[in-house]
């Protein structure tokens, strides 16, 4: 029989970051070079890389 919840030690839940994705603490550095606004998004680019678009000015880069 599986222990219950109440037999697991306290231990705070974390989450592993996806594949590919931008840590939270690194997502605030993350500005766009044309207009340093800090609203960018991750997109996918034409390979398959990374390519970023500044929601405020639509900028793009990679």
């Amino acid at each position: 029989m599986p222990a219950s919840r109440e037999h697991v030690p306290d231990q705070p839940l974390v989450a592993a970051p996806l594949p590919g994705s931008v840590p939270s603490e690194d997502r605030s550095c993350l500005g766009c070079p044309s207009c340093g606004s800090s609203h960018v998004a991750q997109v996918l680019g034409d390979n398959g890389g990374v390519s970023y678009v500044c929601t405020a000015c639509g900028h793009s880069w990679s």
